[in-house]
């Protein structure tokens, strides 16, 4: 409880911040489960999510998320407990999602590729006792799951097994093993989460480190969806007339504004799939007249590389936001060209929200070698990274901000240590330039340096050259250790299908595009697949172990 007997999940952000974005028209008091009322009501036969094993309509969406909720509700769970969702990407996840914020309690929300030792690791880290998961898991089925978990020292109160609702929206809810029929509970409206309650905990993607929890609430990402429409022109028209499929895992940042939020306030018709491949993406954006895809940017550049790409009909696609990691910009003007498609972005992180963002009508160049121009309500600065100072814009820095889109920090507050700065300013973890226009530039990393005799070597630059080599899939720059000079440029490859590929080879290519030899590959190691994070990106804690096994 806080000090005026409230919960403290209840109205976590600060009043001053929130009564400030209110009169400014960035929040409000609509929650996501308000959005899915409206069009379950309104258009109740339309189609909400798509997904592998079927379609929810908006009424079925509302009908299997009131039936999370009276489970729930039944297991005397009270408002602002924390319980741990590990569902595969699905309309059944979203549906699980909106029951838990019409019970009032707060979302875990577990990446599917997690083990049970992470899954265990981010319950007791949350004092989550209580998981949901579906009732056949795939690789780790329930009872299985179970047993892992408490093998891992975690002793679940509550294991909440779910039917795949797509499929089956009558199937049973199973409660520590017995199947339930929850009555229909009548205090949802007065437990659900509000706009301003803490309402969702997710993880960082675990790139490099230790996942960290991040705290969020709904007015964050209700906020950044309307920012996301107005520069992108999403929902432009009828916004229930859109097909978005989103390819990021809805755990996580990226994936809760465009599978989760954007679909439920605008009504759109959203395709989700458990686990991505090129080959089913691009046959589901043609079946289904997919109009904006939501993508890392390691998975665009798989999908081009994908040998069905120029002959399936991807006319309808007209735009693709994406982001997470660098832009490489050729591949994205590729990418362009061959689907037709404009390549949006946005700049931010999980905890950030977004710094800024890229226009249909900004000219290529800017669209696609900036992240955009800066967002005047989220008070973007630039630091020195030693002081923490501002520094003059234009100029470089460590980009910060403070505004109607950052989450509420970490639960660690040791880890917000490194967050924010002693007066309040949300950290990002880049170097980055904004130009006179007030346009953002990623120079790289704070973390993905490469330091070559006292030489800082942005990973990121060394990256985007080698992606340019015809053989090369994908690329993951990564120092490697030498006595001399400290660290040499290493980089792991994923080639194309057949492909070979010597660093002498790779060197000439370079050389032929008059790349400074500074950012050119010393060591070269090729892979059947680069590893991957549970949130699609390039794994480069995986790939730092690699490199300490072989070169260290």
């Amino acid at each position: 409880m806080d000090n005026d007997g409230e919960p403290a999940f209840r109205n976590a952000v600060d009043p001053a911040d929130a009564a400030t974005y209110r009169d400014a028209g960035w929040w409000g008091d609509v929650t996501l489960v308000d959005h899915l009322r409206r069009h379950a009501a309104g258009r109740p036969d339309d189609i909400a999510y798509i997904g592998d094993d079927g379609r929810l309509s908006w009424a079925a969406l509302d009908a299997a998320s009131d039936r999370v909720a009276d489970a729930i509700i039944a297991e005397g769970l009270e408002p602002g407990t924390r319980v741990g969702a590990f569902i595969p990407d699905s309309p059944t996840v979203h549906a699980v999602y909106l029951g838990l914020e019409k019970a009032g309690v707060i979302t875990v929300g577990i990446g599917a590729r997690a083990n049970a030792r992470e899954v265990a690791h981010l319950l007791r880290t949350t004092g989550s006792r209580t998981l949901v998961t579906l009732a056949d898991q795939g690789d780790a089925m329930g009872a299985e799951l179970r047993r892992a978990l408490t093998d891992n020292g975690l002793d679940l109160t509550t294991h909440i097994e779910v039917p795949v609702f797509e499929a089956a929206l009558g199937g049973e809810i199973v409660v520590n093993g017995a199947a339930t029929s929850a009555p229909r509970a009548t205090d949802i409206d007065d437990r659900r989460i509000g706009p301003d309650d803490l309402s969702f905990i997710n993880s960082t993607s675990g790139t490099t480190g230790l996942p960290k929890c991040v705290l969020h609430f709904q007015n964050r990402w209700l906020y950044f969806h309307d920012l996301a429409a107005r520069l992108g022109g999403l929902g432009s028209g009828v916004g229930h007339d859109e097909v978005v499929m989103s390819l990021v895992p809805a755990p996580f940042g990226f994936g809760l504004w465009t599978a989760h939020y954007t679909p439920l306030v605008l009504g759109a018709t959203t395709v989700v799939s458990r686990r991505f491949s090129t080959t089913h993406a691009l046959e589901m954006i043609e079946r289904h007249g997919v109009t904006v895809l939501c993508c890392v940017s390691t998975q665009f550049l798989m999908m081009l590389n994908d040998d069905s790409f120029d002959g399936r009909n991807l006319t309808t696609l007209r735009s693709m936001y994406t982001g997470g990691e660098a832009v490489p910009r050729e591949r994205a003007e590729e990418f362009e060209t061959r689907s037709g498609c404009t390549v949006l972005q946005f700049y931010g992180s999980n905890e950030t929200g977004v710094l800024s963002g890229t226009t249909p009508d900004d000219p290529l160049d800017q669209r696609l070698l900036t992240a955009g121009r800066i967002v005047p309500e989220m008070q973007v600065r630039l630091l020195d990274n030693d002081t923490l100072e501002p520094v003059d814009i234009p100029g470089e820095g460590r980009p910060a901000c403070r505004g109607p889109a950052t989450c509420l920090g970490y639960l660690d507050e040791d880890a917000n240590a490194d967050l924010f700065t002693p007066d309040g300013w949300m950290l990002m973890g880049d170097i980055g330039s904004i130009d006179a226009d007030g346009y953002l530039s990623v120079t790289g990393r704070i973390s993905d340096f490469i330091i070559r005799g006292g030489k800082n070597i942005s990973a990121s630059q060394v990256e985007d050259e080698v992606n340019t080599h015809p053989d090369v899939g994908l690329s993951a720059a990564v120092a490697v250790p030498d006595e001399l000079f400290g660290e040499r440029v290493g980089v792991y490859v994923e080639l194309h299908a057949g492909a070979e590929l010597t660093l002498d080879q790779l060197l000439a290519h370079l050389d032929e595009r008059s790349t400074p030899k500074e950012i050119r590959p010393e060591v070269l190691v090729v892979l059947d697949a680069l590893p991957r994070s549970s949130g699609g990106k390039i794994a480069k804690g995986q790939i730092a172990t690699d490199v300490e096994s072989r070169f260290g």
